[in-house]
Formats: structure tokens, sequence, C-alpha cells
């Protein structure tokens, strides 16, 4: 299995979105209250978004404090991939107990081939975030939330089944959610910026 952690796929990049720029728009902006204001715009648009989660889930990373709307989208991808591979190894822990029925069993292996599928999925949408591929980026950041949704729901299949997973599939979605909404942020002021 191959293992990620925070910041490898990407950290050497995000220190270039630190450098300030002549000019101020959502891409190079660099303003103390960058985490406050967009979760709460985030927030704003969903009732399902969390915003304490969300502002305390970036400023525990110090260089969020020093970044831009871009350099944000990135460490919420790369806090979900962090989520994603320590939910894996926590399945696999699981799963050697023997304390489960096979049941549920089943359903924690079936959760770890969708983690799996879901660190690829974040890989692949840092990537293309890179690529300012915003549409394509989210299409993998809602692929990834749902990876969340379909773990959680196949202990509920089950009458009295009670998920071990239930705060990781939290996260991962919370995680997800914050990428998904930054990223449609930036598109919309790419498209504005465009016309």
């Amino acid at each position: 299995m191959q293992q990620f952690s925070l910041f490898t796929v990407s950290l050497s990049s995000l220190f270039l979105l630190l450098i300030p720029h002549e000019t101020s728009s959502p891409f190079t902006a660099l303003y103390p209250d960058l985490i406050n204001s967009t979760c709460k715009q985030c927030a704003e648009k969903s009732t399902t978004f969390n915003y304490d989660f969300c502002t305390s889930s970036l400023q525990t990373i110090p260089i969020s404090h020093a970044t831009n709307l871009q350099g944000l989208a990135l460490i919420a991808m790369e806090l979900a991939l962090e989520n994603a591979t320590n939910t894996i190894s926590y399945i696999e822990k699981m799963t050697s107990t023997g304390k489960f029925d096979p049941y549920a069993l089943g359903c924690l292996k079936d959760c770890s081939e969708l983690y799996l599928d879901g660190v690829s999925m974040l890989v692949d949408s840092i990537q293309v975030f890179w690529w300012e591929q915003y549409n394509a980026a989210n299409l993998l950041l809602n692929t990834v939330m749902e990876t969340a949704a379909t773990c959680e729901e196949g202990f509920k299949e089950k009458a009295g089944e009670v998920s071990p997973l239930t705060v990781e599939n939290y996260d991962l979605s919370q995680l997800g959610a914050i990428a998904l909404c930054i990223t449609d942020l930036l598109s919309l002021a790419l498209d504005s910026d465009s016309s």
C-alpha cells in the first residue's frame, strides 16, 4: 500500500503562493482574516458546512496564516489526504483485532477500498488544481466526499450496526467541503477575470 503524509504532494509548491504580488485578487491577496472570511462565505453557501470545523482545521496549520486562497484550498486538500491515509491505517488496525462480526468486518474492508480510491482522487485533485482546472478538481473532491458518505451508509444498512468510522467520515466530508468551496470561489474569480 502506498502511503502519503501531510504536505508530501505540494508543500514545496505551496511556498510559491506566499510570494506577494503587485496586484490584488483572490489568487494573490494576503490578509489576516482570510481563513475566517473564507469559512464564513462557505458556511453561508451550505447548511451542512461547519464554520467552526473549517476555521479550526485551517488555523492549526501555521502556513495558512500567510497564504492566499489557492494556498488555503491546497491546505484543505492536504488535510483531507492526511485524514484518508490515517483512516486507512486505522481500518487496518481494527480489522486485525478480531473484534468485529463478519458484517462489520465486510463494511470495514469496503471502507478501506473506498478510502484507497479517495487517496488517489485527492492526489489527482491536487494535480489538476495546480493546472487551474478547478472544475475537474471539484468533480474529484465531490467524489471524495461521497466516499465518506458511502462508507458511513454501509454500516447503517444493518439495523443496530454502529459505524466505528463516523468521526473519520465526517472529517473527510468536511475537509472535502472546505476544499470544494474554496475551489468554487477560485473558479468564479477566474471566470470573472476572464470576462
